[in-house]
């Protein structure tokens, strides 16, 4: 079978197009085979002619060619578009869309999404500019504080004796170790105000290493009496020696830096004479009070009991007096009376004009404004007032009511001794907190109205005495020195 041209395939394409062919069949002259097929036309009853074949495919062409150029156009239109609703979707800050929405309902949902993310960034930035603007008011208000804690340091620098004179120390002693004290004072302040008490408020600001020769600014003289003398009591005289002080316990953590300890000079059942309390007065809520049986279960650290008391106390002004603990209460003029017994308080009274909290402590700080003593005349408080512009003030105390009986007024200023106590109805002052080999070097009497210098040799073995009192039963001193417990015998002189 002989092979069609392209022209012929193309109109025979044509006839078939345009009606029902009729296939004819032929021998030609050679013997070969013919075929002849026949389609009516609707217009003319014969066959396309090739070359009108020809311009119908190049018409085909062009139509097919505008399509493809209409529909390349819409390819770029719908890029376009792809790209335009990505951008409205979030484009690249949110992450690209692989693909455009399949119909404008999904670009409807995608854009209330992202109106919603819209919102929610809005609330943020809202909220943060919020807490950005509490920072700026927190920054502000330590700044503050940081000014009142500084103008506080430099009135009590201002409030220190600017003249200074040791009389009693050593002069062979090398003068770095004073300063590695000073440094110690400094790092230790920085870790109580981590441990929670108040920082630079606490009162180690005033590390004076030097006995003040307080008695010497003074001379002896008489001061009246707010009530009736009282007529002294058998054992009694005047302090003349202190022994070298023995050590029976060290405080195992920073609370145990500052402290008290003793024991009741005239203890209630079931309280003994070997009964012992302890108190760790490092950090901003002091209450435990810890009992021992005896000196061995204190040494051993077993307390029999521990108490916790209501209110907080303020430093370790604290004593123990007839089975009642005696303390003041934290950031307050207020005498407490704890009774152990019912474990109650059973007394809140306050100390009228008293300074407290910072006002006028001893020499090392601690917030001692107010300090608690017992002798054997009873119960006494040591403090100072406005009215006496710093000077101890000492009133003897009821321990019933916590009314003052009797009040002294001395010239001495409190801030310049470093601690105090009572002995046979006797003030005596400590000069230094720290100097190893200072003096008790002031003397008031509460029976004559006389003050007087003195000069008795007072051990600080471990360089920060925060703690001195008396018992009278013991005829012995009990003293807290940078975490130790101490005890000083000591001697009387005979009336």
């Amino acid at each position: 079978m002989g092979l069609l041209t392209l022209p012929v395939f193309i109109s025979l394409m044509l006839c078939v197009a345009q009606g029902s062919p009729q296939l004819r069949r032929a021998n030609d002259r050679q013997g070969q085979c013919t075929y002849t097929f026949t389609v009516p036309s609707p217009r003319e009853g014969t066959c396309t002619e090739p070359g009108e074949a020809m311009t119908a495919i190049w018409e085909l062409q062009r139509e097919n060619s505008a399509v493809k150029q209409d529909a390349d156009a819409l390819k770029i239109r719908l890029s376009l578009l792809e790209k335009v609703i990505n951008r409205l979707l979030g484009g690249e800050g949110i992450g690209q869309s692989t693909s455009a929405p399949h119909s404008f309902t999904d670009a409807q949902i995608e854009l209330q999404r992202l109106k919603l993310e819209k919102d929610e960034w809005e609330n943020q930035r809202g909220s943060l500019e919020m807490a950005y603007s509490d920072l700026l008011k927190e920054k502000s208000s330590l700044e503050e504080e940081k000014q009142r804690l500084t103008e506080r340091l430099e009135k009590v620098q201002q409030r220190q004796c600017p003249q200074v004179v040791e009389t009693s120390r050593n002069r062979d002693q090398p003068v770095p170790s004073r300063q590695v004290s000073s440094f110690s004072s400094v790092f230790f302040n920085f870790l109580v105000s981590r441990w929670g008490a108040d920082g630079v408020g606490y009162q180690e600001l005033k590390s004076e290493l030097t006995a003040l020769p307080a008695s010497r600014m003074l001379p002896e003289s008489h001061s009246a009496s707010h009530g009736p003398e009282d007529t002294g009591t058998d054992g009694c005289g005047e302090l003349t020696w202190v022994g070298e002080p023995t050590t029976y316990r060290k405080a195992d953590n920073i609370a145990g830096k500052y402290g008290v300890w003793m024991k009741d000079p005239e203890p209630p059942s079931p309280f003994t004479l070997d009964t012992l309390w302890r108190i760790n007065t490092v950090g901003a809520d002091i209450r435990q009070v810890f009992q021992y049986k005896t000196l061995d279960e204190l040494v051993k650290g077993y307390p029999t009991k521990v108490y916790v008391v209501p209110r907080s106390m303020e430093s370790n002004g604290a004593v123990v007096y007839k089975g009642s603990l005696y303390y003041v209460r934290r950031k307050s003029r207020i005498l407490v009376k704890y009774d152990f017994k019912t474990e109650t308080l059973a007394i809140q009274k306050e100390l009228v004009d008293a300074g407290y909290h910072g006002k006028f402590p001893y020499s090392w700080g601690g917030y001692t404004d107010i300090d608690l003593a017992v002798d054997e005349m009873g119960l006494w408080v040591i403090y100072s007032t406005e009215n006496t512009k710093g000077s101890i003030v000492i009133s003897q105390l009821d321990p019933k009511t916590l009314e003052a009986k009797q009040s002294w007024n001395t010239t001495i200023r409190k801030q310049s001794v470093a601690n105090a106590f009572m002995v046979c109805g006797r003030l005596y002052a400590v000069g230094s907190y720290a100097s190893p080999t200072t003096t008790i070097n002031f003397a008031f009497d509460t029976h004559t109205g006389v003050q007087k210098q003195t000069s008795i040799p007072f051990q600080n073995l471990y360089g920060y005495t925060s703690m001195v009192d008396y018992n009278p039963t013991e005829k012995k001193i009990y003293g807290w020195d940078n975490y130790n417990m101490v005890a000083y015998d000591v001697r009387l002189s005979k009336m």
